[in-house]
């Protein structure tokens, strides 16, 4: 007899195990939490590990805004070597001999700071006439890739000694950090591939509060649903405005009530009633608030 699934809402921060696609953690921990309705906020690699946010419930309504959300990353590189995969997951495709220096590497790191155009890897979960990039890859087709916009905030090196780096990365959505380990290597005149990489934070959130699924599995159910977070966790980085019952009454019946004057235009704000609840996203346009996504007022 298969367990009976609930209804449940909130943010649940795991820890990734390696081996595990995104999908599968995910569905490993909605078969825990036995809940009706799950999501994650981005996708890490099989290999990766590290911070995976889960989303229940109407947590999901609101996943897309973690999108947008700057990361960080602990990479670990082996140079000299490239593979087919930019991972440890590929085979070799080249080797280099050259034997390169910390100052060097450094240099190398320093180069690639700041806003910039990345191709995309082949082996990656992008989309093309429906079908993710690294099905092509796997039958040897190359896909032509459009360069995308990219930030890298901070390169620190934690550990060199020749052919092994260590480095942690904070950056921007849509970061490559396998494409980025090979720029770097290039850029230091030899070549590298990712051996292991952990996501450290995203939007605020840090690897300290995730949780594995092992743990998680040792609890009871009422000390896991503790851990969850509220749905609102998701969208702190927005500004906020509480709002009056009239005004959250015909947000919920589809109506566009005035906007206060102070509120910031054609921007995502959190609203709340006086109580603390929280209500759902909105966005004020031409002096109206229109509702983007709003909690239900019975569970979904």
């Amino acid at each position: 007899m298969k367990p009976q699934k609930r209804l449940l809402n909130g943010v649940l921060l795991l820890d990734k195990a390696t081996g595990l696609s995104s999908n599968s953690a995910l569905q490993q921990a909605r078969r825990l939490y036995r809940a009706e309705k799950a999501g994650h906020t981005g996708v890490l690699d099989p290999l990766a590990t590290g911070l995976l946010p889960i989303c229940f419930g109407q947590a999901t309504k609101f996943a897309q805004y973690l999108l947008d959300a700057d990361k960080a990353y602990i990479a670990t590189l082996r140079l000299g070597q490239a593979t087919d995969t930019g991972d440890a997951e590929g085979s070799i495709i080249a080797t280099s001999n050259t034997e390169i220096s910390q100052t060097d590497f450094q240099v190398a790191c320093q180069q690639h700071l700041g806003a910039q155009q990345q191709l995309p890897p082949m082996y990656s979960a992008l989309k093309h006439q429906g079908k993710p990039l690294y099905q092509y890859a796997r039958q040897g087709i190359d896909i032509q890739r459009q360069p995308r916009s990219i930030r890298i905030h901070a390169i620190q090196i934690l550990h060199f000694q020749f052919p092994e780096a260590q480095i942690s990365v904070q950056c921007s959505k849509g970061t490559y950090i396998r494409t980025l380990a090979e720029d770097i290597a290039k850029s230091a005149h030899t070549l590298a591939h990712l051996t292991a990489l952990r996501r450290t934070a995203t939007a605020g959130f840090q690897i300290e509060r995730s949780h594995s699924i092992e743990s998680l599995a040792a609890l009871t159910e009422e000390q896991r649903d503790a851990l969850l977070l509220p749905c609102d966790a998701l969208v702190q980085h927005l500004p906020q405005h509480t709002a009056s019952e009239q005004t959250i009454r015909a947000l919920r019946f589809g109506q566009t009530p005035v906007a206060p004057p102070e509120l910031p235009e054609n921007t995502p704000l959190r609203i709340y009633a006086a109580n603390g609840e929280f209500i759902g996203l909105v966005t004020s346009q031409q002096g109206y608030l229109k509702a983007l996504r709003l909690m239900s007022t019975q569970s979904d």
